[in-house]
């Protein structure tokens, strides 16, 4: 390919991205959907702007690979055993009740046992990019429905893995009518290979990296680390995406993980809109209006099939209500990009024929296309309230060379900044709430606050968060200060976040961010009036003090421990009764057996002051 021509091609993708991606968002359709739409629109469907599309789906791949490595990287072992109950239940039933169906039909309707199996399988998953954006959007990922969604999309993301793997051992058994050993064999080595290679080499190589301290050689290690394994795979004839999964699950508890995870995400997010531009390219429009009853029957009866079965399983094993498992059925009932690389591989080594997947493919990008429109409407029949934009433009940031940013001036936010503000240090202050900063401006304190969303990254610009050392989470709304962690910890690693937490499901969230020591917003409250209360029962301050002071040491110890099982449950039930125990326990033994009263400082020292400058406290 002429340089001339790579410009010109690179040039249409990112005109077709920018006109096509935000009028889908625009209407809260997703991104998805605009770059499946600009593949149509600019490839030989349509106005045939690209001459090779291929070429541009062999570099598209790459994104899906980059996206099984992050995924990979986002699942700790530890972290997934202890969710087994939610991810590998419902989530398990799902695929298999799903693929089964959906399989059986295909080979009702002609298809080889082999094919059959891989529709089936490709089917059944649905679309985690859609999914995860529309619960993001209506921030609806932390209800009954969202959390029981997430647990799905994780094990479909799961099983995506080995059914990808399996499409090259089908084909062999097709070819040979009967199942391959040798290439069994290999496919099981080179995962052995793999997993104790990668366990004693990729850990070593990242600590020698770490040591430049450069964001450019750790960003190229991640991604040899990916395309090497990929390289490797494809030598192998094994599935690429199996090799770069294990590679992010092997470095998923290693103290890598947030940098590689931000270092690869401008790449994964690139790559992916490109892989969705070329399955948009490959899309055959025009079998829509050769056979428009076969296409529609298949989105309609895709999403049938899968939210009829979808309603009870989030009932039953979800024990969710009716209203939630209708959500999660419509949620879920579309197809997802993982069909879109299985069926190609499928269609690459002849297990379906071509126009048996390129209908399969128009259909499950219908089926995407009216899942958003299909969530609004189930919103609106069940009366969801939509909240509405703010109408006043953005203020325009003055103050120069700021050491603090707060985001949020609420109760926190203020006595953070007037404490500031008594010790001249230069802060500012973002917030979303006109209201907040009309009262501002009534008490003359308006001076260092200005009006704009503090996730939107030009406006952290504007506010010189490159040159600031401390970011304020101070944030009300729980998943408005999650969007702002997220964006903050990508564009300014550098900032040290002080973030607030409403309660402990919001630190266990923060927390995976990399923020170790979030502050719950009541917790020192909390533990100064009981204290108090014990004070006005008789006790001293010295024992008061010292009984607060080790139920906060044991509570802080129990939100560290139920960290890794706070998708579970039944699990934080049975922790949380265990501490109780254990702590009734030492409550009993030191009853009989008083310690001394430590010597110290007063009564308030050690559990206010003391405690935050510890870190320790509400973390």
């Amino acid at each position: 390919m002429s340089s001339q021509h790579f410009l010109e091609t690179a040039v249409i993708f990112l005109l077709a991205t920018v006109i096509a991606v935000p009028i889908t968002k625009r209407f809260r359709l997703g991104a998805v959907l605009g770059y499946l739409l600009a593949g149509v629109v600019i490839g030989p469907a349509e106005l045939h702007l690209v001459a090779e599309p291929s070429r541009a789906s062999d570099i598209a791949e790459f994104g899906v690979v980059l996206m099984l490595f992050v995924i990979g990287l986002e699942l700790s072992p530890r972290r997934l055993w202890v969710m087994r109950h939610a991810v590998f239940g419902t989530g398990l039933l799902q695929v298999l009740v799903c693929g089964l169906a959906v399989g059986s039909i295909a080979y009702a309707f002609g298809l080889a046992p082999n094919a059959a199996a891989i529709v089936g399988g490709s089917l059944a998953l649905s679309s985690t990019a859609f999914g995860l954006q529309i619960l993001a959007e209506r921030k609806e990922a932390s209800t009954a429905y969202g959390r029981q969604s997430f647990a799905i999309l994780l094990f479909q993301d799961l099983a995506a893995i080995p059914l990808i793997a399996a499409v090259p051992l089908l084909a062999s058994t097709s070819s040979h009518h009967g199942v391959d050993p040798m290439a069994v064999a290999r496919t099981a080595a080179v995962i052995v290979a793999v997993v104790i290679g990668g366990r004693y080499l990729l850990r070593p190589v990242f600590r020698f990296v770490a040591r430049a301290k450069s964001t450019e050689v750790s960003t190229a290690t991640a991604l040899l680390v990916v395309l090497g394994t990929a390289l490797l795979m494809e030598n192998l004839n094994v599935s690429v995406t199996l090799g770069a999964f294990l590679a992010g699950v092997l470095l998923a508890d290693s103290e890598y993980r947030h940098e590689l995870e931000s270092n690869l995400e401008p790449f994964k997010g690139l790559l992916l809109g490109l892989f969705f531009i070329s399955v948009g390219m490959s899309m055959q429009i025009n079998l829509l209006l050769q056979m428009p009853l076969i296409v529609l029957g298949l989105t309609f009866g895709l999403l049938l099939v899968k939210g009829v079965l979808l309603w009870p399983l989030g009932r039953v094993l979800g024990g969710l209500n009716r209203v939630d498992a209708l959500r999660l059925a419509v949620l879920l009932a579309s197809g997802g990009e993982f069909a879109f690389v299985v069926l190609r591989q499928a269609m690459e080594r002849h297990l379906i024929a071509d126009q048996q997947g390129a209908v399969l493919v128009l259909a499950i990008t219908l089926s995407m296309g009216l899942t958003p429109l299909l969530v609004a409407a189930t919103a609106k029949l069940i009366g969801a309230k939509k909240k509405q934009a703010p109408q006043r433009p953005f203020d325009t940031i003055t103050v120069d060379h700021p050491r603090v940013i707060i985001a949020g001036y609420g109760r926190m936010g203020q006595i953070v900044a007037r404490i500031l503000r008594t010790r001249k240090i230069p802060f500012v202050a973002l917030d979303q709430s006109v209201e907040q900063l009309d009262l501002a401006n009534r008490f003359g304190t308006s001076g260092d606050i200005f009006y704009g969303d503090p996730a939107r990254p030009e406006l952290l610009r504007a506010a010189q968060a490159d040159k600031a050392e401390v970011f304020v989470l101070a944030t009300d709304e729980a998943e408005s200060a999650l969007r702002v962690a997220r964006v903050v910890r990508r564009q300014y690693p550098h900032l040290k976040i002080i973030a607030r937490a409403r309660n402990r499901q919001h630190v266990w969230r923060l927390m995976d961010l990399g923020i170790e020591e979030p502050v719950r917003e009541t917790f020192f409250s909390s533990l100064k009036m009981s204290r108090k209360t014990l004070e006005a029962l008789g006790l001293s301050a010295e024992e008061a003090t010292e009984e607060i002071e080790r139920f906060r040491r044991k509570d802080a110890e129990l939100l560290k421990a139920q960290y890794l099982v706070y998708d579970d449950e039944a699990k934080l039930v049975q922790t949380t009764r265990e501490a109780l125990e254990d702590l009734d326990r030492l409550f009993e033994a030191d009853a009989q057996t008083p310690a001394p009263p430590e010597k110290g400082p007063d009564a308030d020292t050690p559990l206010l002051a003391g405690n935050e400058e510890r870190g320790t406290g509400g973390a």
